[in-house]
C-alpha cells in the first residue's frame, strides 16, 4: 500500500535526522559553531526524535504487511 511506504520512508528520514542531532549534541559531527554542537539538550532531543522515527517506521511496516 502506498501509505505504508510513505510512512516507512518518513520514519527512516526522521531516524536519520535524529541520529545526526544526537551526534551533534555529543560533539561527534557538525560544525563547532553550531548551537547544537556539544549541547547535552540535543543529545536528549536526538534520542526522542529517533524513537519517534522508529514508531512511525514501525507503523508504516505494519500497514505494508497488512496489504
Amino acid at each position: 500500500m502506498k501509505g505504508g511506504k510513505t510512512l516507512a520512508v518518513i520514519g527512516i528520514i526522521i531516524v536519520i535526522l535524529g541520529s545526526i542531532f544526537h551526534l551533534q549534541g555529543q560533539s561527534i559531527v557538525g560544525p563547532e559553531k553550531s548551537f547544537m554542537y556539544s549541547n547535552p539538550d540535543w543529545v536528549t532531543y536526538g534520542i526522542v526524535i529517533v524513537i519517534t522515527g522508529i514508531v512511525i517506521l514501525s507503523a508504516g511496516l505494519a500497514v505494508i504487511r497488512k496489504s
